[in-house]
């Protein structure tokens, strides 16, 4: 069996908040390249990996993983709405493997995601239905947040369950890497604030607009140096892509949370998603990273990354 993996950070603020043109242009041609190999290697189904952003999962059930036998996206940040093609048959086999492998997950018959799952997709496929998809929620930014070590350990269970499918996988990371946006806490929120994290759905048109006007003032702010949010951290973005390449996965088992907030800033934790990610692949073999890409963005919050892989032929 062979797998393939995409990994890529995304951004609210992208279209909306746009850095200099030479960067511009260099996410661009990243993102094309990236395409291009997705497009050659033909995925017959997605796996994706993704965080919420208090859109679609709440403090009212806040699972540590969860994954959508059906899901739709809520077009925030202006990316699209509606249902995702997503592989029921397959949704639930995973799930079934991942709770038989000892991981204690969620499963979703109505899920709702954002722009952390729609953005991924329109950018390597155009569209939300292109591909036939399994949506897979990760926990990123409501603490209390669970340990790393799981995180490796779904991975490679989705790995497993996806190795006799006799299809072309794509495994797709969608978060990170390094940024600190203005997302509320729930033990420092007041109330009417903690109220939305516990059960903020349905909100109204008005009240979307003014939510992501906020982060666009974030990122200006940001990016001019007003702002208080974390920086950004290469240095760290950089280590964490060359030891998910190295393949030295277990290593991470012993990062604390405390240690990601620190050096990646409180949505540092999407990197979960890449972690995920890498061990799902890890499962078919050796794997080579075939492009690597990374920018730190503050215009978008975001030390930007990109890497395509493929397990050895």
């Amino acid at each position: 069996m062979t797998l393939a993996l995409c990994t890529l950070s995304h951004s609210p603020l992208m279209g909306a908040n746009d850095p200099e043109a030479e960067v511009s242009s260099a996410v661009t041609e990243a993102l094309d390249r990236a395409r291009r190999e997705v497009a050659a290697y033909d995925p017959e189904l997605v796996v994706l990996f993704a965080p919420d952003h208090y859109n679609g999962v709440f403090y009212d059930l806040m699972p540590p993983f969860c994954i959508g036998a059906a899901a739709s996206a809520v077009g925030d940040f202006g990316t699209a709405a509606g249902p995702l093609n997503v592989d029921t048959k397959v949704a639930r086999a995973i799930t079934e493997h991942a709770l038989d492998s000892g991981l204690d997950v969620a499963l979703s018959e109505r899920m709702t995601v954002d722009h952390g799952f729609a953005q991924p997709l329109e950018l390597l496929f155009g569209s939300l239905t292109a591909r036939p998809v399994v949506p897979i929620f990760l926990n990123c930014v409501a603490e209390p947040l669970g340990p790393v070590a799981r995180i490796r350990l779904l991975g490679e269970a989705v790995g497993r369950a996806v190795s006799d499918l006799g299809r072309r996988v794509l495994v797709v990371g969608s978060g990170g890497l390094s940024h600190d946006p203005p997302v509320p806490r729930l033990r420092e929120a007041a109330p009417q604030v903690a109220e939305r994290l516990i059960a903020g759905r349905n909100l109204t048109p008005e009240d979307r607009a003014r939510r992501e006007q906020r982060v666009v003032d974030a990122g200006r702010e940001f990016a001019a140096g007003t702002a208080t949010i974390a920086p950004l951290n290469p240095a760290w973005d950089e280590a964490l892509m060359a030891l998910l390449a190295d393949g030295d996965l277990r290593s991470l088992d012993a990062w604390s949370n405390a240690e990601i907030t620190a050096h990646a800033g409180h949505s540092g934790h999407e990197v979960r998603t890449w972690i995920a990610a890498y061990a799902a692949l890890s499962t078919a073999g050796p794997y080579d990273v075939s492009y690597s890409f990374y920018r730190p963005i503050p215009e978008w919050i975001a030390g930007f990354g990109i890497t395509t892989a493929a397990t050895r032929s």
